[in-house]
């Protein structure tokens, strides 16, 4: 056991203490917080996607491919199947390890250079750049950081028409949308069309998506790869820079070890605390000793940051440290963290790795030290935390 604190998360996501595993609110969602029933529920085939921006998808016209994250059943399952082999761990180790120390060694350059630097910053434009290879994003203009971080800014706004408001941010996001496009997708995509290449966009030209579908896909993707793993890094940083037994085990430690005490902190500290579902058929998930059926048609949410710490699933004080922890048959060890089931992530493997290789190189450097913690924002819609102004300082070189 690494940390002796009962409670060593750093976000706030209330108490520790699972409680009931399935109860029904009053609002009519059902809320899941025992690590077997969100499991159930993510695993069934009797559910789609709910959230996420979901009920602004459904609107589109059916003529119009939807992203892979909003679709579900045997069209679904045959694009995971096809695009695998984009994520597999063999595969990234070989295509883009060398790519991520590289990014890695480039960001760590301006700290080196500067003395200090916005740790966000540094690991913003690692997502980026490793995300971009694996997707086919590589003739993109000058900017694209900025344009991701208009996309997907701190605090956002509700598109619609039944207020100034939501007019201005309908009108705001249909202009970043315009700007990723016009200076990130449709350039990528005209070379690929002339010349394929191995990877996601040339894979979905192949299956005849139009410019505006890839430009969907490259969105969840950038949200997914770019800003969740940002997020991660940011938060595995800030643990270890204020926990030196874990550091040091950290540094110490072999590939898998390190994985394992990233894993463990993902798992204590999910970038997205939420998940939705919507039953399609009834549903019979496990709550301790019973089974509670809930009905076709509702709205299910997993408490991801709440399953993670289910002592059934992750054993005793489950809201401290403890890498390599004994966990019950079945259950990962960052839990479902990355999900589970049909919609998991493709790009789990992906950004540990990126992970590790920025978080090894950014420890090893002489002086390295936090000068300024991060300050924390939430999107309560998905219990998603945001980390900025981490200002790390280092020997100038």
């Amino acid at each position: 056991m690494t940390s002796i604190d009962e409670n060593a998360r750093k976000i706030d996501r209330g108490g520790t203490e699972v409680g009931c595993p399935v109860e029904r609110g009053a609002d009519g969602v059902w809320r899941v917080r025992g690590h077997a029933a969100g499991r159930a529920v993510l695993r069934s085939t009797d559910t789609r996607q709910a959230g996420l921006g979901v009920e602004t998808v459904e609107n589109l016209p059916a003529r119009i491919r939807r992203p892979v994250l909003y679709r579900d059943g045997p069209e679904h399952r045959e694009h995971r199947r096809q695009t695998a082999r984009f994520f597999t761990p063999r595969r990234v180790d070989e295509r883009y390890r060398d790519l991520m120390v590289r990014i890695t060694e480039t960001q760590l350059d301006v700290l080196r250079r500067d003395g200090t630097a916005d740790l966000p910053t540094l690991s913003f434009r690692l997502a980026i750049d490793v995300a971009a290879a694996v997707i086919g994003l590589t003739e993109s203009r000058p900017g694209i950081d900025e344009r991701l971080q208009r996309f997907f800014p701190e605090k956002f706004g509700r598109p619609g028409f039944t207020s100034l408001t939501g007019i201005r941010w309908f009108f705001r996001q249909n202009l970043q949308f315009l700007g990723i496009y016009l200076k990130d997708v449709r350039p990528a995509v005209k070379v690929r069309r002339e010349q394929r290449r191995d990877d996601l966009i040339s894979h979905l030209i192949d299956e005849g998506c139009r410019d505006g579908e890839i430009l969907g896909e490259v969105i969840t993707f950038a949200a997914a790869g770019m800003v969740t793993t940002r997020e991660f890094i940011n938060l595995a940083a800030w643990h270890l820079f204020t926990d030196d037994e874990l550091r040091q085990r950290y540094l110490r430690a072999p590939e898998p070890e390190r994985f394992a005490v990233l894993h463990e902190l993902l798992r204590l500290e999910p970038v997205v605390g939420n998940l939705k579902r919507r039953t399609t058929a009834e549903l019979l998930v496990p709550a301790g000793g019973e089974v509670v059926a809930i009905p076709a048609g509702e709205v299910v949410d997993v408490a991801v940051s709440a399953t993670n710490l289910d002592p059934e699933a992750v054993g005793d004080r489950p809201a401290e440290v403890c890498p390599a922890r004994p966990v019950a048959p079945g259950v990962t060890p960052m839990g479902l963290s990355f999900g589970d089931g049909p919609h998991r992530c493709p790009g789990a493997h992906v950004a540990i790795q990126e992970t590790d290789i920025f978080l090894t190189r950014l420890f090893a450097l002489p002086g390295i030290r936090m000068v300024r913690p991060p300050r924390i924002s939430m999107k309560p819609d998905i219990s998603g935390f945001e980390l900025r102004d981490l200002t790390v300082a280092a020997d100038r070189s």
